[in-house]
C-alpha cells in the first residue's frame, strides 16, 4: 500500500531548496497551500506583547487585552468566530515550545476537525520557521519595535534567552522594560536533562558600560556553566570575568539551580534583593531571604569568605521571583512605591486566577508601566520559575 502524503504536498514543500529564501508572508502562504489549509495570516506579539502585529501589510494589528487573537495569545488556546466577510476565522497560539511567538489566523468558508488538525501543524512548522529566520531577518525584529531602541539595549538583547522556555517539569519566563532603553539588567534561563539554570543580574549604572558589565558576567557564566561548573566554580568565574575586564565595574545577581526530579532549589545572592517563594497562592514570608553575598566583580581580597550556595526543596506548584530593585522601587501615580507587598500579590492573585506564568508576568509590568506617571527611574526585570513534577 502507499504510503499517504500530506494534502498540497507538504513533503515536496519541504525538499524545495527555494522554499529556504522565501519571504517569510510568502513562505507562510506556500505552506499553508501545502497542508491545505485555505488562507492563514501570521501575527507576531510586538516586543512588549502589547500588540499582534501581522506579517501581511492590509491587516489590522489586534490589541493582546481586547480582542479574540489576544485572548488567544493570553489562554494559549483555540479561538473561533465569524469573519467579517464571511466564513470563520480561527485563531491559534504560535509557539516554539514554551515561547508564545504570537498567533495565526485561519480564514475558511467552514471549520471541521481536519481542517484544524492541518492549523495546528501548520502554526506548529511556522512557529519552527520564525524562530530560525529572526536570528538574520531585521524585517521580523522591524515589525515587531514600535520605536527606536538605543545601543545598550540592542547589545543587551542580543544575549538575551528566548522569554519563556520550559517541559514537563518546569516552566521559566522573564520580562525585561524599559524595553527600548534598557542599560544594566538582564536574565538567563537554560535547561539541561536535570536542571533548570535561572539567573539575574543588575550592573552598577545605566549606560554603555553599565551594559557591557552585564554582558561579560551573562557570558562568563554560560561559558563556566556549559563546561560543567557548579554554583560555587560559576560565582568564581563571573567574579574573575569581571575583575580583568572590567576591572572598575561590579554587579548584584541570584544565581539559581533547580533539580528537576527532587526539586532541590539551590542559589547564591550577591548583594541583590533576595528571590520571593510563593506556595499555595500565599507567599511564603523570608523564605529565600539568606544575608547577601558582596556583589560580583569584587576581586577575592575585598570579601571575607568563600561566596555561599543555600538549599532548600520546593514543593510541587511553588512559584519563585528572582527581580531587580527597579520593581519594587517603581513610583505609581500617587507618588508611592510598587513595593514588594503589591508585586506579591499580583503574581498570586494571577496564580489564583489560573494564568500562566508568562501571561502573569506580562500582566504584572504593564500595570506597573502604566501605573508611571513618567518613565521608569530604573530597569525593572522579573524571572519566575515555576515546578510542576510529572503526576501532580
Amino acid at each position: 500500500m502507499p504510503t499517504s502524503k500530506p494534502p498540497g504536498g507538504l513533503e515536496e514543500f519541504l525538499a524545495d531548496p527555494d522554499n529556504a529564501v522565501l519571504d517569510l508572508a510568502a513562505a507562510v502562504a506556500r505552506c499553508a497551500t501545502a497542508l491545505g489549509v485555505p488562507q492563514a495570516v501570521v501575527y507576531l506579539a510586538d516586543l512588549q506583547q502589547r500588540r499582534l502585529v501581522p506579517l501581511s501589510d492590509d491587516a489590522p494589528a489586534p490589541d493582546v487585552d481586547n480582542s479574540l487573537a489576544g485572548w488567544a495569545y493570553r489562554t494559549l488556546t483555540l479561538r473561533v468566530e465569524e469573519s467579517p466577510t464571511g466564513g470563520m476565522t480561527a485563531w491559534l497560539p504560535l509557539l516554539d515550545g514554551a515561547e508564545r511567538l504570537g498567533v495565526v489566523a485561519v480564514h475558511a468558508p467552514c471549520l471541521d476537525p481536519a481542517l484544524l488538525r492541518r492549523s495546528r501543524a501548520l502554526a506548529s512548522l511556522l512557529a519552527m520557521m520564525i524562530t530560525s529566520k529572526r536570528a538574520y531577518k531585521d524585517t521580523l525584529v522591524q515589525r515587531t519595535r514600535s520605536e527606536p531602541m538605543r545601543l545598550p539595549a540592542e547589545m543587551l538583547r542580543a544575549f538575551l534567552p528566548p522569554r519563556t522556555i520550559g517541559n514537563t517539569h518546569v516552566v521559566s519566563t522573564a520580562v525585561l522594560e524599559p524595553a527600548y532603553e534598557i542599560g544594566g539588567d538582564a536574565f538567563d534561563h537554560c535547561l539541561t536533562r536535570t536542571a533548570l539554570h535561572a539567573t539575574i543580574v543588575d550592573a552598577m549604572g545605566h549606560n554603555l558600560l553599565s551594559g557591557l558589565t552585564t554582558a561579560v558576567a551573562l557570558a562568563a557564566c554560560r561559558n563556566g556553566r556549559r563546561t560543567g561548573s557548579d554554583l560555587p566554580e560559576l560565582l568564581e568565574t563571573m567574579d574573575a570575568a569581571l575583575a580583568q575586564w572590567l576591572p572598575d565595574q561590579f554587579c548584584t545577581g541570584v544565581l539559581t539551580r533547580l533539580d528537576l526530579a527532587s526539586g532541590m532549589l539551590r542559589w547564591s545572592n550577591c548583594g541583590h534583593p533576595p528571590p520571593l517563594l510563593i506556595r499555595d497562592n500565599r507567599l511564603v514570608d523570608k523564605a529565600l531571604e539568606r544575608e547577601p553575598d558582596p556583589p560580583l566583580g569584587l576581586s577575592t581580597p575585598f570579601r571575607s569568605a568563600d561566596r555561599q550556595v543555600h538549599e532548600t526543596r520546593l514543593e510541587p506548584g511553588d512559584r519563585v521571583l528572582l527581580y531587580t530593585d527597579g520593581v519594587t522601587e517603581a513610583r505609581l501615580a500617587d507618588g508611592s512605591e510598587f513595593g514588594l507587598e503589591r508585586f506579591a500579590d499580583s503574581i498570586i492573585r494571577a496564580s489564583a486566577a489560573g494564568e500562566v506564568a508568562a501571561e502573569a508576568l506580562r500582566r504584572l509590568i504593564h500595570s506597573i508601566l502604566d501605573s508611571q506617571p513618567n518613565r521608569l527611574r530604573d530597569d525593572a526585570t522579573i524571572l519566575m520559575f515555576e515546578w510542576q513534577p510529572p503526576g501532580r
